[in-house]
């Protein structure tokens, strides 16, 4: 792991398109900024753990596992 000093308003590259910046510092808690383009997805870790045990919950799924309930499908 990289670990790296830097006071409010300073930022880090992370390749060509990332940066991120110290907003603001107040007593143990950091706020980040981060640019990073659309196609590149940022989330807290806890939030990107929920995604990632989403996913593998659903990737076991079955096909008869999940029932449509026929007042939630679309009508054409």
């Amino acid at each position: 792991m990289l670990v790296l000093s830097r006071h409010r308003d300073e930022s880090i590259m992370i390749g060509d398109e990332i940066v991120v910046t110290i907003v603001d510092i107040r007593g143990d808690k950091v706020r980040l900024g981060i640019q990073a383009p659309t196609d590149i997805p940022v989330h807290r870790r806890e939030v990107f753990d929920a995604i990632q045990r989403e996913n593998q919950r659903a990737a076991q799924l079955q096909p008869g596992d999940c029932q449509i309930d026929p007042k939630d499908q679309k009508r054409g």
